[in-house]
């Protein structure tokens, strides 16, 4: 047998590290400037007219007439004069209009959604922001909310977290004390109807600035930071996905305590399955610690686990989504995200399944992927619905009622 040996060891420094440290950002750069060419930033997809009407809801004939009434972006046609091209923009304005009914009803609010899991590699971040695109194409404004300091979610939007996220563009000032709403941080993004809030590598000092605060004030709640911050917001925008860490920190259970609902995604392998039954296991510890010290209950409207990275093929991997219907019931959603070359593809290129124009391997495997996405999507829109039904019921059941003698003197 052929004995393999190691280069002989050489002792690293901090300014080892440092150094690699560098080397890695300017190679980050380098790969997002070859993928992200010309300009270095990402471009949002446009749509045909057949990939519009469909957005849309409404018959390809459909979309031909309202154009000639004019009062809606009319796209623009290439150079031949064959084809009709809408920016993401104008696509979400015929959307917004096509689906009216579909829209925030008045009287209510933005529903908080927190994307979690315990451990990294499960799709977590791909599903907050495919969640957040998909939110959008159906014509929904959306605040997405970073507090990992890895700054996936970041990267994905076209943003460096390491050189292009200052302090004062993260949740940081939350949690030391110095800002109390979420509005300092917001930022647009190149994808319309999404905006952002940074993380950057930084953020990690909210893992102590949050429990010295906590020690030195009785009265503050530090898992209540960023549910106050996002008040001053709520009006402005239907939907506010959270993407948390892979664990479960202090920022996490902020998340948790702020989101209306929550989603895990999970892939069905024995390593995840177990991983995720630590998770619950140690929120529920944290949770039960809280309200018996401090007395704060929490209720979530919905808590959703989406089957992701499937592979129908792998024999174990479906015994694996056998234990998670029979321990999470109906909390699993009816559809599964498939394992296949498109989410590979596209992450590679810091994007999602919509972010991709034109697929150029197998057309079957995209539109299953996408397929998938837009079915996932659909079901968090039902869930949605339902919470904006609630508060509307609950604000016209909380409304006073003026006294007979009001009443009569209004008319008289």
């Amino acid at each position: 047998m052929t004995k393999l040996k190691l280069n002989r060891l050489k002792s690293v420094s901090i300014e080892d590290i440092t150094d690699q440290a560098e080397k890695a950002t300017a190679m980050m750069g380098q790969i997002r400037s070859a993928m992200l060419a010309p300009t270095a930033r990402k471009s949002a997809p446009a749509f045909n007219l057949s990939q519009l009407s469909a957005l849309c809801g409404a018959e390809r004939g459909s979309i031909l007439h309202r154009l000639t009434k004019g009062g809606l972006p009319p796209g623009n046609l290439n150079p031949s004069g064959s084809r009709r091209e809408f920016t993401l923009a104008e696509s979400r304005e015929w959307i917004r209009e096509y689906r009216k009914e579909q829209r925030r009803p008045q009287g209510a609010e933005a529903v908080t959604i927190s994307v979690g899991n315990f451990k990294g590699g499960v799709t977590k971040t791909t599903t907050a922001v495919t969640l957040a695109q998909g939110l959008s194409l159906r014509g929904h404004r959306v605040l997405m909310i970073d507090v990992d300091p890895q700054g996936s979610a970041t990267t994905l939007f076209g943003i460096l977290p390491d050189t292009e996220v200052e302090e004062d563009q993260t949740v940081l000032p939350l949690a030391m004390g110095t800002e109390s709403s979420i509005r300092y941080a917001i930022r647009p993004t190149y994808w319309d109807g999404i905006d952002i809030v940074a993380a950057a590598p930084l953020l990690f000092g909210a893992e102590f600035a949050l429990p010295s605060r906590q020690s030195r004030d009785a009265e503050f709640q530090f898992w209540s930071v960023l549910d106050l911050a996002i008040d001053d917001v709520r009006s402005e925008y239907d939907v506010i996905i959270i993407d948390t860490p892979p664990a479960l920190s202090y920022m996490t259970i902020a998340a948790f305590m702020a989101a209306d609902g929550i989603i895990m995604p999970l892939p069905p392998n024995p390593l995840d399955f177990a991983s995720a039954a630590q998770f619950w296991t140690l929120f529920s510890d944290v949770a039960a610690n809280l309200k018996a010290q401090r007395g704060y209950d929490k209720h979530f409207s919905f808590m959703h686990v989406l089957l992701a990275r499937v592979d129908s093929s792998d024999s174990a991997s479906n015994v694996v989504r056998q234990w998670i219907g029979q321990t999470y019931a109906e909390k699993v959603l009816p559809v599964e995200i498939p394992k296949t070359a498109v989410a590979s593809s596209s992450s590679a290129e810091f994007g999602t399944v919509y972010d991709v124009a034109k697929y150029d391997g197998n057309a079957r495997t995209f539109k299953r992927a996408r397929d998938a996405y837009d079915t996932f999507v659909e079901y968090v829109e039902g869930s949605i619905r339902e919470v904006w039904d609630t508060q509307v019921e609950e604000r016209a059941n909380a409304a006073p009622v003026k006294p007979v003698s009001a009443v009569i003197e209004g008319v008289a």
